[in-house]
């Protein structure tokens, strides 16, 4: 990679979204595993960052980590249709989405037989004229929620298939009660995002997408599960 291009690839920290500027705080922290009570790893994290009015993001990937929603790939044992279905799956540079047997069959799990089947035959005629997105739109956010193993995943989740976090509402209330801040738990890529979860229900779900459309934690060997949003 050229030096031009690896630095159109940095992730800038301050972002201006409706005339105004934020500073976005990338927090590292530990591997965060199953055994990790997400409340106290953002309030250890944060405790000595935050400042008023500051509102914390956290990667959905690790709140599923600590409900214990990650599993192994090689320990999904994926069923034929689970096979014959992550065939038709468009893979995008973002991830592999339900693209691989082991990522379809959890699909099939946590959205029933059912529902992925009618998702799948509305996608496959929705093809046909041109439209995207039928699939997902239809299996819903459980389905569009589940990541899969990718080479620059941080290990040992490269090998893990991550299921979406449960409650994401009901978590980041928890959170916010203990760092006394704002908190949204979001589901960010390069390709774009969304936010799944929200402390206060007045929270601006398209005002805080916009402020992190670029992605700015990464999603690689960063280890910056956490964020912090500051206007300056």
């Amino acid at each position: 990679m050229t030096e031009e291009k690896a630095k159109k690839k940095e992730k800038q920290p301050v972002i201006e979204y409706n005339n105004k500027k934020y500073l976005r705080i990338p927090v590292k922290t530990h591997v965060i595993n199953k055994d990790d009570n997400i409340i106290d790893v953002v309030k250890k994290y944060t405790q000595e960052i935050i400042k008023e009015n500051d509102i914390v993001f956290i990667s959905e990937k690790v709140v599923a980590i600590t409900q214990g929603r990650a599993y192994p790939v090689d320990e999904i044992k994926a069923r034929p249709l689970a096979r014959f279905l992550s065939r038709f799956v468009t893979k995008t540079p973002a991830g592999i989405g339900l693209g691989i047997p082991e990522t379809m069959e959890m699909a099939l799990r946590e959205c029933g037989v059912l529902r992925i089947l009618f998702a799948a035959v509305v996608s496959f005629f929705g093809k046909l004229i041109g439209r995207r997105g039928d699939f997902y739109r239809i299996a819903g956010y459980k389905a569009s929620s589940i990541d899969g193993p990718t080479p620059n995943t941080l290990p040992p989740y490269n090998r893990y298939v991550v299921l979406g976090p449960e409650n994401p509402d009901k978590v980041a209330m928890e959170i916010s009660e203990s760092i006394k801040a704002q908190v949204a738990i979001v589901d960010i890529n390069d390709l774009g995002g969304n936010i799944l979860g929200t402390s206060h229900k007045e929270m601006d779900r398209k005002k805080l997408l916009g402020i992190l459309k670029d992605n700015p934690l990464g999603q690689s060997s960063e280890q910056t599960p956490i964020g912090i949003i500051r206007e300056i």
